[in-house]
């Protein structure tokens, strides 16, 4: 039975740690000019005035970056161990997802108006902290391509393989060892789908396709 991916919510952390990062990187330049104008010899009241003012605002960003850490490990814990009348009752992978070895696998199946470019399916899968599939074995290769359901209109699923300088590349940094996986040359501008009792195929990156992400599993 075809089954919809319902892992779609991401994590609440992600645009707070964008802001605590961006706020690092301004105190960090704020205090290398701090530290020039002290050596071009400025007045030193302001400057104590804004070493202070620097500290302080230092001091606030370890709060806010403890406070996501908290966020995320609460989100972590509500995810993987949701509570059920109370008790807590522990998955390797979250409501959505398939466990299949060491990962778990969000089979995301929209609608062909809903269905996505090779980097907007990795935008996407990175949105649920996990990455487009990364396969490593035969056995992983043929539960990929009997979770690339086949229908009308579907022409395969996006996975973390592409073609990067004439070389197919998983999303992990690893090259593509096997060619016989992909048949033909790589060409630039060319992504792998996932298709039905045909395994791996070479399309254009900017294709509209379903595509599967994945993460490691809970080690519980």
């Amino acid at each position: 039975a075809k089954v919809q991916n319902k892992a779609t919510k991401q994590t609440p952390v992600t645009n707070g740690e964008s802001a605590c990062d961006d706020k690092t990187r301004e105190v960090r330049l704020r205090w290398s000019e701090h530290v020039q104008w002290r050596d071009s010899g400025g007045k030193n009241e302001e400057l104590e005035a804004e070493k202070k003012n620097l500290t302080d605002q230092i001091q606030n960003m370890t709060t806010s970056w403890n406070e996501l850490n908290v966020s995320r490990a609460q989100w972590s814990i509500d995810a993987y161990c949701p509570k059920i009348n109370n008790n807590r009752e522990c998955k390797i992978c979250q409501d959505g997802w398939l466990s299949f070895q060491s990962g778990c696998y969000a089979i995301n199946n929209p609608e062909p108006s809903e269905q996505k470019t090779w980097e907007g399916a990795r935008d996407d899968c990175i949105g649920k902290i996990s990455d487009l599939a990364v396969v490593n074995n035969e056995t992983e290769k043929s539960y990929i391509s009997n979770n690339s359901w086949s229908s009308s209109g579907i022409k395969g699923y996006w996975i973390g393989l592409r073609v990067e300088d004439g070389n197919w590349k998983w999303m992990d940094g690893r090259n593509l060892t096997n060619s016989a996986w992909i048949p033909g040359s790589p060409t630039d501008g060319q992504c792998a789908i996932s298709v039905t009792n045909q395994g791996f195929k070479s399309v254009n990156c900017s294709q509209q396709n379903r595509w599967i992400c994945k993460k490691k599993a809970l080690t519980l």
